[in-house]
């Protein structure tokens, strides 16, 4: 053989060779969640994945910090006996993607299935969008103005969705939100869901997974658990491989819906991390960290590039420490989605459910679900329920006298009705169309208003333009 021929075979065989060493560095230094590392060289970059090899066996870590003089980790799995001298090694970064083959599939933070079945490949991506594909997107995207059905008749009424929308399910403990989101898990309108259980209790997440989802949402539905009692790395990890295998179906030209529980438990996470890290708490135990980590999730979320035909919808549910709903991460939420449904534990009280506050909730893309008439019936709908609300101290002392107030009149007779028509099962099915069942009903009740009915309910609600008239041309409709 020649000498430029070798030289040539020589440079083949080198390009489609294994490397036979890696970079290898050693445990110094031992905490609580964290190790402390050297010898790994200039080259590891922030959230690079590392592997720690152990008496127990291999723990995969992730890089959290980078000093002067060592490198701080945090592994993935606890319940390893680590020990000082242990050597870590890097591993190549993944290159891969999800497949087809995930859905139907149970997976842990890291992509490894969790659910007795086959082997998951080893393609799995954990990486967010760089940053340039992140602008190409904020060009690009396309518009949010296709309206579906959920099959909550609160919400298709209250609070409508359209594809590429992200809605937050605000309220406290034990008020109902696991419910709820399991009741919308079960919507026809999407390709592919994608379920992220962040934090949750084993019982709910192992019920969630085989009584709430029916067959056919079982079937095209992809669930990530990282349960309360894993790691903080692991619980913030699942969470972004939440949003990247539906990052990868919208990519796909699929229409997913991502089902979050919850972005609080995320943010507990990463909370942990940052105080374990030496970052100062601003707000009620937050480090600044989790505000800059929290709109970098929530905006992977929406619809994809111009005749793509892909789309996140993102429905998390958020727990509000304290039933206060301004706590810090409650009030930074409602600024970045584009909507809430808020739960009320007093309407659950009164066994109402979905206990749905409709006055306190918003869909910021309502006015492009509602036809016009739509709009006009849903406001006149939040007006006799606010009236109906805030008098209720009133009329127990008995303050209320029939004929004073037509617009209370009006409120005392259709509201319990509207509350009737919006009260749910889990396992019920909603109508096809809410706004004709509610109407329906209404007209069921209603006695037709006179002249000055309608004059004296205009001047008590404050508005040009007459409620009832609104209303009764609905309901003639």
């Amino acid at each position: 053989m020649s000498g430029p021929s070798r030289l040539q075979a020589l440079a083949a065989f080198a390009a489609d060779a294994k490397p036979v060493a890696r970079e290898a560095g050693r445990v110094v230094a031992i905490a609580a969640g964290q190790l402390r590392l050297r010898g790994l060289g200039k080259s590891v970059s922030l959230g690079e994945c590392l592997v720690c090899q152990t008496q127990d066996g291999p723990v995969p870590l992730q890089v959290v910090r980078i000093d002067n003089a060592d490198i701080r980790a945090a592994p993935f799995h606890d319940g390893y006996r680590i020990r000082r001298d242990d050597l870590v090694l890097r591993i190549p970064p993944q290159t891969g993607h999800p497949a087809e083959s995930w859905k139907g599939r149970v997976l842990d933070g890291l992509g490894t299935a969790i659910d007795g079945g086959s082997l998951i490949p080893d393609n799995a991506v954990t990486e967010p969008q760089a940053p340039s594909a992140r602008h190409q997107r904020i060009l690009s995207a396309c518009r949010v103005d296709e309206a579906f059905r959920t099959g909550v008749t609160a919400i298709d009424v209250f609070t409508p969705l359209c594809y590429g929308q992200r809605l937050g399910i605000f309220a406290g403990s034990g008020v109902g939100k696991s419910t709820l989101l399991s009741m919308l898990a079960n919507s026809g309108a999407f390709d592919v869901v994608v379920i992220g259980l962040i934090g949750e209790r084993t019982r709910e997440a192992r019920e969630f997974m085989h009584e709430t989802l029916q067959e056919e949402a079982r079937q095209k539905a992809i669930t990530i658990v990282a349960t309360s009692d894993e790691t903080a790395l692991m619980r913030a990890r699942a969470a972004e491989l939440t949003m990247t295998t539906a990052e990868w179906y919208r990519g796909q030209g699929q229409r997913v819906l991502v089902l979050f529980d919850s972005v609080t438990r995320y943010a507990h996470a990463l909370r942990e991390v940052g105080i374990a890290l030496g970052e100062a708490p601003i707000a009620r135990g937050y480090p600044p960290s989790v505000f800059a980590a929290l709109p970098k999730l929530m905006e992977r979320g929406g619809p994809a590039l111009d005749g793509n035909g892909g789309s996140i919808t993102m429905i998390a549910t958020v727990l509000v420490d304290g039933d206060e709903h301004n706590e810090p991460i409650g009030d930074t939420l409602r600024g970045i989605l584009d909507g809430h449904v808020v739960l009320s534990r007093a309407i659950a009280a009164e066994g109402r459910y979905p206990p749905v506050d409709v006055t306190q909730s918003l869909s910021r893309l309502a006015l492009r679900a509602w036809t016009n008439e739509h709009r006009l019936f849903v406001s006149e709908l939040r007006a006799l329920i606010a009236r109906y609300e805030e008098t209720q101290d009133l009329r127990l002392l008995g303050g209320w006298r029939p004929g004073a107030d037509p617009f209370l009149d009006k409120a005392v007779q259709m509201v319990p009705v509207i509350y009737d028509a919006i009260r749910q099962s889990p396992g019920d099915t909603g109508p096809l169309d809410p706004f004709d069942l509610i109407a329906r009903r209404l007209k069921a009740v209603s006695t037709p208003p006179t002249e000055d009915t309608q004059h004296a309910f205009s001047t008590a609600k404050g508005q040009s333009a007459s409620a009832f008239g609104a209303t009764s041309a609905l309901l003639a409709g």
